[in-house]
């Protein structure tokens, strides 16, 4: 198989992307907006639109290039939960509603802990046994109907193959659900009594079955074509990696999230207040992370997608140490209780002056996260902000590590849900950053932590 279809849904956008496996990088890209509708129960992703862009997506690109096989990827933080029928017995809840905070403290109670599933506590629905338990006492009739509970990328391949699911990195990322050291469902699971309405528990790369009549119908893609499990999309960034780089590395997966992962990582106590946490990955294997709300902090701040940087503005506001301490947005990443604060005149600031500024923040918060999973070795970048230079020589200065530059492209999960098809065809296509980095850097660096620990 050669050409992989892959449905990427993140947090903001949904995407469809054609990747050629013989080359390992991508032909064609189809995107959409991911909305949340605030009317009904409670504030949830609209399914049947994204259907209906994934199949017409599919239908176009198939008809320039034949897809050979589907793969799916998606962000985390999401369950769904299917009547008998197959269709939802309550919407999808976006993760960002904070109605499961109202029932937090009997949640706390019935949660399993820290040091046995490496999932932190998080606020609103970022833990799905939250959002689960949450439905479940707020809308018993409806939940007592549940047949099966979903993870995310799995709802979507049950769309095209018909074959019901849950899955590894899926389960492993901050749900409460899931045991990494044991493999298993947690003990809250069954004290719950929800392990019957789960799913067979798969590997990212397992072939659940082949398209459906209804979706090929919808599609215009042939009955029985390949489809692919599919992996949350953090994990899908780290697979080429895993497969082709030598540990200790670590990779920084942007995005909506900023997650970083540690692979051979020197051994910490990770601290679950900080948002460290165990993922899972493709392989089954626990991996030490971290996260914050890197590309929410971006869009927030940064409002001209026009604005450019020269090394000359970088090098004056290193210079000046004008930075932008922690945390936008607050609640979550490596210092969740902090107020965020500018140490300069945030309104006399240029537009490239201050994007210098929100692209030194994000990396001292990559380069804070990082040291506190254990990271060592190589730092991949991966999406978006493997293209802005300013960040990347800010990471470089802070961690003191080679920085290595990794896909920046619209879709960088893309490439990593492909090679699910095929991992001996997986290519890490890294160059290193090789910008220069003067000393008034790591003097920037220095201050900004020393600034942030006093907070």
């Amino acid at each position: 198989m050669k050409t992989i279809a892959v449905i990427d849904i993140g947090k903001t956008n949904a995407k469809v992307a054609l990747v050629d496996l013989d080359r390992f990088e991508e032909r064609a890209v189809r995107k959409t907006a991911n909305g949340v509708v605030t009317e009904g129960l409670y504030p949830h992703f609209d399914v049947e639109r994204l259907w209906r862009f994934i199949a017409e997506s599919l239908s176009a690109l198939n008809a320039e290039t034949p897809i050979d096989a589907i793969s799916v990827t998606t962000h985390g933080a999401t369950a769904v939960l299917l009547d008998r029928n197959g269709d939802l017995a309550l919407p999808l809840l976006d993760y960002e509603f904070t109605g499961p905070d109202t029932l937090a403290g009997d949640y706390d109670k019935v949660r399993p802990p820290f040091a046995e599933t490496g999932a932190a506590r998080l606020p609103m629905g970022l833990n799905i046994g939250a959002q689960i338990y949450w439905q479940e006492q707020t809308f018993p009739d409806r939940f007592a109907k549940v047949a099966s509970i979903l993870t995310y990328a799995q709802y979507w391949s049950y769309r095209l193959s018909g074959v019901l699911s849950t899955e590894l990195t899926s389960l492993g990322c901050h749900t409460d659900l899931w045991n990494p050291y044991s493999a298993d469902f947690s003990t809250m699971v069954d004290a719950r009594g929800w392990r019957s309405l789960f799913p067979p528990v798969h590997r990212a790369s397992d072939v659940l079955g082949g398209l459906t009549q209804q979706a090929a119908k919808d599609t215009g893609l042939p009955v029985g074509l390949p489809v692919y499990c599919g992996i949350h999309d953090s994990n899908s960034s780290l697979l080429p990696h895993v497969l082709t780089r030598k540990a200790p590395f670590s990779v920084v997966s942007t995005g909506t999230w900023v997650v970083m992962m540690a692979m051979g990582a020197r051994k910490v106590a990770l601290d679950e207040a900080r948002d460290t946490l165990i993922n899972v990955n493709a392989l089954g294997d626990p991996v030490p992370s971290a996260r914050f709300m890197g590309g929410r902090a971006f869009s927030t701040l940064i409002t001209d997608p026009a604005v450019t940087v020269s090394e000359d503005v970088e090098a004056q506001v290193a210079a000046a140490q004008w930075m932008l301490l922690p945390s936008v947005p607050e609640g979550s990443g490596p210092f969740p209780h902090a107020k965020a604060s500018w140490t300069c005149d945030e309104a006399s600031l240029t537009g490239p002056q201050r994007l210098a500024v929100v692209s030194f923040h994000l990396a001292m918060m990559t380069a804070s996260s990082l040291n506190l999973i254990g990271a060592e070795g190589e730092v991949v970048v991966e999406g978006p902000f493997a293209a802005n230079p300013s960040y990347l020589r800010m990471l470089k200065a802070a961690t003191g590590r080679p920085v290595l530059i990794g896909s920046q492209s619209a879709t960088g999960t893309s490439l990593g849900a492909a090679c699910l098809v095929d991992g001996s065809r997986a290519q890490a296509h890294t160059v290193e950053f090789q910008g220069a980095v003067p000393e008034t850097y790591a003097a920037y660096a220095a201050s900004w932590t020393r600034l942030v620990q006093a907070l």
